[in-house]
């Protein structure tokens, strides 16, 4: 019995020197300094703490976490812009008029006009039929006369034309430009080559076809100055006669405000070449009748 009990006295002391270790190595890794007592007794107590509260707590179930999904990195689409895309602007004829330097007409410009209006709806023998020589033409001017002057030179024998002009509705001249107060700006400016002959207003505004047919039928008149609308209408209405006429004036240099000539108008190019068609060639292909690009 004296051995068993020395023995379990050197057991528990075994225990004893185990357990202190142990301690001096918590107290040690805590920064506890093993001698002083105060320290050692509230770290056990916080592990005891520490220990029933482990105990206490029920395990709490690590939460997994869910698979994150991974998506492409995509170009951000631009956004349609609400603005809409500006139109290209046509380009006007006066924008081109502008840039271009004015060139004087000539006849071969006229001739090319016919062919091209023509040349889509009408076969080879009527383009052949609207053709005009040069011994059609009078001189064109070069931007130098004024239209008094320009007259002047193109009818030298104006006063005998004049004289021997007898007959009723018709006139020796036809001036055609493209409105009415062209009409009115080139009668005032042949003031210096009329003389006393008489001229007609061959224009709509103002003017009624029936008044002007009234006054051909009535007197007898050298110039008339119109717009191709008004003579073509006249024609027509068998109001103007033009077996008479000799020269056919075409107001082709002159520029308006927009910086069109009479033949960039579509309307008064249509009607210009209407008349044209009508009765003028035929007249200047018989020779009876000049045509002059002022």
């Amino acid at each position: 019995m004296s051995f068993s009990t020395k023995r379990g006295s050197k057991g528990t002391g075994l225990q004893r020197k185990r357990t202190e270790k142990q301690s001096t190595i918590c107290l040690q890794q805590m920064n506890v300094d093993p001698s002083d007592d105060e320290a050692i007794e509230k770290s056990s107590d916080n592990r005891t703490a520490a220990h029933h509260d482990s105990d206490s707590k029920p395990p709490v179930a690590k939460k997994r976490k869910q698979p994150t999904e991974c998506f492409l990195s995509q170009p951000e689409e631009k956004q349609e812009s609400t603005v809409k895309a500006k139109r290209r602007k046509k380009k006007k004829i006066s924008d081109i008029l502008e840039k271009s330097t004015p060139k004087p007409g000539v006849p071969a410009d006229l001739q090319n006009l016919l062919s091209q209006y023509f040349g889509e709806n009408r076969s080879v023998i009527e383009i052949e039929e609207l053709k005009l020589s040069d011994s059609c033409f009078l001189p064109a001017n070069d931007l130098t006369h004024s239209f008094s002057s320009y007259l002047k030179e193109i009818c030298p024998k104006w006063a005998k034309l004049r004289k021997n002009h007898k007959e009723k509705k018709s006139v020796v001249m036809l001036v055609i430009c493209s409105s009415a107060l062209r009409s009115l700006e080139l009668i005032k400016s042949m003031t210096a080559f009329k003389g006393d002959c008489r001229v007609l207003k061959l224009f709509a505004k103002h003017i009624k076809i029936k008044e002007q047919m009234n006054m051909l039928e009535k007197g007898v008149f050298h110039i008339g100055v119109g717009t191709p609308g008004r003579v073509k209408a006249l024609v027509e209405q068998d109001g103007l006669c033009l077996n008479s006429t000799k020269y056919m004036i075409l107001d082709w240099n002159w520029r308006d405000q927009k910086l069109r000539r009479m033949m960039d108008i579509p309307e008064i190019k249509k009607e210009t070449i209407d008349l044209l068609e009508m009765s003028i060639i035929k007249l200047c292909r018989e020779g009876s009748v000049k045509l002059g690009l002022f």
